[in-house]
């Protein structure tokens, strides 16, 4: 057979490996690239006391990741001791807030749960399409932490900062307001 009939050998199997690095480039970037997330809108409360030593220190031991959630950009203006965390594009975020004065939900004979050495307190559960958010207060530090969780975000949010926060910040005793 003569080389009249198609390409010379060498250029088709230099064409052939040339495409098949494309493509295996293409597929790596592909599997890498991390999905764009908009800056998280973060809604002001009162938060008197974020300017507390104790919450810089807590902010700045803060984790980048907790569980599936990583650390998002918080949309301008940022509310003084907040910080958020992303799950999926589009999903909603988890937020910590630090410096919050004591809930006045927070009374003698509320219910406490104890994570990882940290006493939390749930608030609320604010429907959302996708179920009910909850917010947990960390109520046995030197400053009040406020959590609020996604339907779906489970305990590992929770968990990890309880661990952080138990590194962090001293415990001490919980002052509920009297039973009303």
């Amino acid at each position: 057979m003569s080389g009249a009939d198609g390409p010379p050998r060498a250029l088709f199997i230099a064409a052939l490996g040339l495409a098949v690095v494309a493509v295996g480039a293409l597929l790596v970037i592909a599997l890498n690239r991390q999905p764009r997330h908009e800056p998280v809108a973060i809604s002001a409360v009162p938060a008197p006391h974020a300017a507390d030593p104790g919450c810089a220190s807590m902010i700045a031991a803060l984790p980048e990741q907790l569980g599936d959630y990583r650390r998002a950009e918080a949309r301008a203006p940022v509310p003084p001791g907040a910080v958020a965390w992303t799950g999926e594009p589009g999903a909603e975020p988890v937020i910590l807030r630090c410096g919050l004065d004591r809930p006045s939900d927070f009374v003698v004979g509320s219910p406490i749960q104890l994570v990882d050495e940290v006493q939390w307190f749930r608030v609320s559960e604010t429907p959302t399409e996708e179920g009910a958010r909850a917010t947990w207060f960390a109520v046995d530090r030197p400053v009040y932490l406020a959590l609020t969780l996604p339907p779906d975000a489970g305990a590992t949010p929770i968990q990890e900062l309880s661990r952080v926060i138990g590194r962090t910040l001293p415990a001490r005793a919980i002052e509920p307001a009297p039973p009303r």
